[in-house]
């Protein structure tokens, strides 16, 4: 577990939680916009 820790330092995995998160919303939000835009 430490090889993989050492190739991989904390901030990147932090960044990646973060890109994955914001990307998860923004995905969301935009099923979200469809699903309202096609009922209207």
């Amino acid at each position: 577990m430490t090889d993989i820790e050492e190739k991989f330092p904390r901030a990147l995995w932090v960044r990646l939680i973060i890109y994955i998160a914001v990307g998860h919303v923004f995905a969301a939000f935009l099923y979200l916009l469809f699903a309202v835009g096609g009922k209207g």
